[in-house]
């Protein structure tokens, strides 16, 4: 049994928003257990925790470690593959004279522009833009770590941004879907393109060096999806695994000539005085939950949001669109 686990897989934490999976798996933790006694503890009949068990077993965050027969059947003891798992993690500075909005989820110049805003306004709640990508914003937000989360996850079955993992992950909460901007996306290349990039097929050439951004990440995840479809290997993409945590790191590294492309916004392009090939366009959104959107410290977000100058601003970072900033979307 190992001490620590992290979780970076996508389809392991949409396993784990699930409470039952939750309960059973720190049961397991504590002690091995089997199907009788998981079921005595959670007071459910064992054949409504086999299904549970069963998908935490697929994932690898459980497995069978004994097995005893007693009168005839065979008993299977099942413990947790560790001790802990890490999931997020996440630490803010007290600031008792000033109260301090956090939001995680997805990296976004916007939203920092909009934290810069906020936090230069002596009569306003600081606000905090924690970039861990858009699925653990969401796990943040889920888990107490923040007041908002900004995400951009698409879902190729239903064909939309954001509800589909907000559904998944808040089934009995009240939560706000809240439009922030449309963003374009593609691919961020040196100045003159010198190796002819155009497109992701460009990049299966072993002459092109990638940077990649991490799982969880809503850019990842657009960038899986399309290699998937296209039927990419990401074996073959030099740079696959060299990941980084946010679209100015990405180009941080092209602009200092360490990878020849990466996927990432285009004002951050514009920002660094590169080029860019735009491949798609999507919505980010923030996420609130209801208790939170009743506080009187988030007003000055929405009255920033639904102001012309801040929409103004937005824009002139290019690659943004401002038409739908602060619509609420029923969930």
């Amino acid at each position: 049994m190992k001490n620590f686990q992290p979780i970076k897989d996508v389809n392991i934490h949409k396993l784990l928003a699930d409470d039952t999976r939750q309960r059973i798996l720190r049961i397991l933790m504590s002690q091995p257990s089997t199907l009788s006694q998981i079921g005595k503890e959670l007071n459910v009949y064992p054949a409504k925790v086999r299904h549970h068990l069963k998908r935490l077993e697929e994932a690898g965050l459980v497995e069978l470690t004994a097995t005893n027969v007693v009168r005839g059947f065979v008993e299977k003891y099942y413990q947790a593959s560790a001790k802990a798992y890490y999931v997020n993690y996440l630490i803010v500075p007290t600031q008792p004279e000033k109260e301090t909005i956090v939001a995680t989820g997805s990296h976004d110049i916007a939203l920092e522009y909009l934290a810069s805003s906020l936090c230069q306004d002596h009569r306003t709640p600081d606000f905090m833009a924690v970039p861990l990508g858009s699925l653990d914003g969401l796990i943040a937000l889920r888990q107490g770590l923040g007041q908002v989360a900004g995400c951009h996850l698409f879902d190729p079955v239903t064909k939309e941004y954001n509800l589909p993992y907000v559904r998944l992950l808040f089934p009995n909460k009240n939560v706000r879907v809240i439009i922030f901007v449309h963003r374009q996306q593609g691919l961020i290349i040196p100045p003159g393109n010198p190796k002819g990039i155009s497109g992701l097929d460009d990049l299966t050439s072993p002459e092109v060096h990638f940077i990649n951004r991490q799982p969880g990440s809503g850019t990842r995840l657009w960038f899986d999806q399309e290699l998937a479809k296209r039927e990419i290997q990401s074996q073959r993409i030099s740079g696959y695994d060299r990941e980084v945590r946010t679209h100015r790191q990405v180009a941080d590294e092209v602009l200092a000539g360490r990878a020849d492309v990466g996927l990432g916004l285009q004002a951050v392009a514009i920002e660094k005085g590169l080029d860019f090939t735009p491949l798609f366009s999507e919505r980010y959104d923030l996420v609130i939950q209801e208790e939170q959107y009743q506080n009187p410290n988030f007003l000055p977000v929405l009255e920033t949001l639904h102001s012309k100058k801040f929409r103004q601003a937005i824009e002139c970072l290019g690659g943004y669109e401002t038409r739908s900033v602060g619509v609420e979307i029923s969930i």
